[in-house]
């Protein structure tokens, strides 16, 4: 033993007094050799040390790539032999998710292609998994995981998933609620009964039980409950019960409401200079003798914070005391309003613009580097990038640079601008038709709109080009510039026309837009052969030709909140056109009572008023009210064609009459003259009008808020004249009496998918006999 003792203390004294020499790395893959270096710990030149090689091995275990790590000498080389963990070359997910659902599932596991292969890591994705299943209202689910190796080094985990049942919410019990209805606690809150066309995805609710939104629901309980003022309302975690013979669950919350509370006293502390804290609290939404609504309260801090905030306090911060007094069952409230200090732009930073290039994104930024900080501007950039069309989201953020200095981060994500469309139909009267259209409003990321177009059928064929730049060399000029070609053969004319127009416009203070053009129509009128015309009216309509060449001026305002369904704000707007007319009166051998066309003014005349009345009445009520004048003034007293005039009815004007057909009539007599038809006579031609004025009142209410639906009442109401209308030379001008119509009903106002749709479902207050009636009605996409 003594022996055996001294020659290990001999061998470990000849090691010491050996120094490393070189050192090597066999089977690495995963690390380099300088990191191997970092990890060992050991340099060439140190003293052969064995305590500090078996450290260092248990370093490299440490590291979990290595299966097993062992170290040869030789002299004062030391090779070190790894033998590496296999990585992961495949995830697999069958019989469960597709698409985004199958993306967001694999980056959820925990385990991701490249990771090295660790079984208890591959468990774990598997309980995961279950999981995300269980959270999407899938029980009983069952997750089989097979393991395959790929050559030496790489394995393929594959998830074999059998989804288990969804759990169908059968009932919601609010015990305790007394104050306040079912439908109202229901809410906001994500697991729900399922609604009638619960089938329908997106939009209305399925009954599935979301498992991981559960606990959240009972804070949106109690958040409806502070909506109404019931400040000491208490919600209890969810408790719920699941049938398995019936795949079905009944969720009960426990609910102590307390009393309802409304506001008392409302002050605010400041010491800002500029901002005046009467003028605030005059500005507040939560007023002295209001019921409470913790939303509300949020939103005048927002005020608050904005009314500081377009004084340069960008981190300025409203936080409200609020005093219950249950006796009087009154709450006071104060808001603190602490402003920190000034700040100013120092760089804009845009993320995410893939294709948008960045001077595009800058143009609707109000605010610049070296520009003091203003809240409102912040806000209007915001809207101004939404309403571009060119993102599907955008956010703007700011970062601290120092005390006096931020930058805004700009962060969008893009949506898709450009469509392409091909198709083709038949039809008993057109025929075989194809058509095609490209068009993109953000063009190479440019911020251009183009749009080329084609139809053609048998008796068709029609074709446009348009290209507008809103920002000119990213100024505040736009241009546009469009053309058309449309041949289309009706049953009894033929209208041939070759259009286009330019246009420039420029931008004042933020919400003015005004504009300039020019436009060009040659249009030619044709008999078809077959067609044997009856009344000169239509004779006058089916061979109009002429050339019509047009200058346009246009003035806008808009500061309304949203595009398609606006809560505040006004819309005003008036529109002239000075019509120069060409065209040979005498080349048909009729007689017309006039010797040339006419040149015009047009003028057309628009205001929309918006207003929600939420604030007030704790209910999103949107009033709304819409006016538009239109009225053509002769310069010479000829002939104006029926294609310029004026008609009246369908959306726009008057619903419930078919489209343009309210218009002032002509019949023939039987001694060859004409006079101007009353509303008992059923038959006359349309001649159109010279001057149109319609107003309507309409007030929204919400229908759906998970489908997006509205439903709106209306009242329209229009009047449609014409100047007098000379029939033959020589007699006398007919006169025409004003043509009055009124409608009422209601619009399905949904914002889908697809777009904002319209369903009009209309009455008639005056009609007439000769009137022809539309009760239903549709529209997509269109705005006032």
């Amino acid at each position: 033993m003594n022996r055996i003792i001294l020659s290990w203390m001999l061998v470990g004294s000849l090691l010491l007094a050996q120094k490393v020499t070189q050192i090597k790395f066999v089977g690495l893959a995963h690390l380099s050799a300088s990191m191997a270096l970092e990890v060992a710990d050991i340099r060439v030149g140190d003293q052969m040390d064995p305590e500090k090689i078996d450290d260092s091995i248990k370093n490299f275990f440490e590291q979990g790539y290595f299966k097993d790590v062992w170290v040869d000498r030789k002299g004062g080389t030391l090779t070190y032999h790894f033998d590496e963990k296999r990585s992961v070359a495949n995830i697999e997910i069958k019989g469960y998710g597709s698409g985004d659902d199958g993306k967001k599932l694999k980056e959820n596991l925990g385990l991701k292609k490249g990771d090295l292969y660790d079984a208890a890591r591959v468990a774990q994705a598997k309980k995961t998994l279950v999981a995300q299943l269980e959270a999407k209202g899938n029980y009983d689910s069952v997750v089989e995981v097979t393991v395959k190796p790929i050559g030496d080094s790489a394995m393929s985990v594959v998830f074999d998933v059998n989804k288990g049942e969804k759990i169908k919410i059968k009932k919601l019990n609010f015990i305790g609620a007394k104050e306040l209805s079912q439908s109202d606690l229901e809410t906001g809150i994500v697991n729900q009964e399922e609604d009638m066309l619960g089938w329908i995805p997106f939009y209305f609710h399925s009954g599935e039980v979301k498992v991981d939104q559960l606990e959240y629901d009972a804070f949106r309980v109690k958040e409806t409950y502070m909506k109404h003022g019931y400040l000491d309302a208490t919600v209890s975690k969810p408790l719920m019960r699941v049938d398995y013979s019936s795949y079905s669950a009944e969720i009960d919350y426990q609910i102590k409401e307390g009393v309802q509370y409304r506001v008392g006293k409302v002050s605010v502390s400041q010491s800002i200079p500029g901002l005046d804290t009467s003028a605030l609290i005059s500005d507040l939404r939560l007023k002295k003798g209001r019921i409470f609504n913790i939303d509300r309260m949020r939103k005048d801090m927002k005020r608050l914070e904005a009314a500081a905030g377009d004084l340069g306090y960008a981190y300025a911060k409203a936080s409200p005391n609020m005093h219950k007094i249950p006796e009087t069952k009154q709450v006071d409230i104060q808001y603190n309003l602490k402003a920190g200090s000034k700040v100013t732009i120092n760089d804009v930073l845009i993320s995410g613009n893939d294709t948008t290039k960045d001077r595009v994104i800058r143009r609707y930024i109000y605010l610049a580097p070296g520009d003091k900080f203003s809240a409102t501007d912040l806000r209007d950039s915001k809207s101004a990038l939404g309403r571009t069309g060119f993102f599907e989201k955008v956010d703007i953020q700011s970062q601290r640079v120092s005390d006096d200095k931020i930058n805004l981060l700009v962060k969008v994500k893009e949506t898709s601008t450009g469509t392409i469309s091909a198709g083709g139909g038949y039809g008993s009267y057109e025929g075989l038709m194809v058509n095609a259209s490209i068009s993109d409003k953000n063009l190479f990321g440019s911020g251009l709109n183009t749009t080329l177009g084609f139809e053609i059928s048998k008796i068709s064929k029609n074709y446009n080009l348009s290209f507008v730049n809103p920002k000119v060399w990213d100024s505040m000029y736009s241009m546009g510039i469009s053309f058309y070609v449309r041949d289309y053969e009706y049953i009894d004319y033929t209208q041939d026309q070759v259009g286009g127009a330019l246009n420039v416009g420029r931008q004042f203070l933020r919400h003015f837009y005004g504009s300039v053009g020019v436009g060009y129509v040659d249009n030619q009128s044709t008999y078809n052969e077959d067609y044997q015309p009856i009344g000169s009216i239509n004779v006058n309509f089916y061979n109009d030709q002429y050339e019509k060449i047009s200058g346009f001026a246009s003035l806008k305002f808009d500061n309304t909140d949203d595009y398609y369904m606006p809560r505040s704000g006004f819309i005003a707007a008036v529109n002239g056109e000075y019509a120069q007319m060409d065209g040979d009166m005498q080349q048909i051998n009729i007689d017309r009572g006039y010797n040339d066309f006419d040149d015009f003014t047009k003028v057309h005349a628009r205001f929309g008023a918006f207003y929600g009345i939420n604030d007030w009445v704790d209910y999103d009520l949107i009033l709304r009210f819409k006016a538009r004048y239109t009225n053509i003034i002769s310069q010479n007293d000829e002939y104006i064609p029926i294609a310029e005039r004026i008609f009246m009815g369908g959306i726009g004007s008057v619903r419930g009459y078919n489209p343009y057909s309210i218009s002032p009539r002509v019949i023939e007599t039987l001694d060859g003259t004409a006079r101007a038809a009353t509303d008992d006579d059923i038959l006359g031609d349309r001649i159109g009008g010279t001057e149109r004025a319609s107003a309507t009142v309409e007030a929204s209410i919400p229908l759906s808020e998970a489908a997006k639906m509205r439903l709106a009442f209306f009242f329209d109401y229009g009047v449609i004249g014409t100047d007098p209308v000379r029939r033959a030379a020589g007699q006398d001008p007919i006169e025409f009496d004003d043509i009055e119509r009124s409608s009422t009903g209601v619009v399905l106002e949904w914002q889908s998918a697809f777009g904002p749709i319209n369903l009009v479902f209309a009455y008639p207050i005056s009609e007439e006999v000769w009137d022809e009636k539309a009760t239903f009605e549709f529209s997509m996409g269109t705005k006032f």
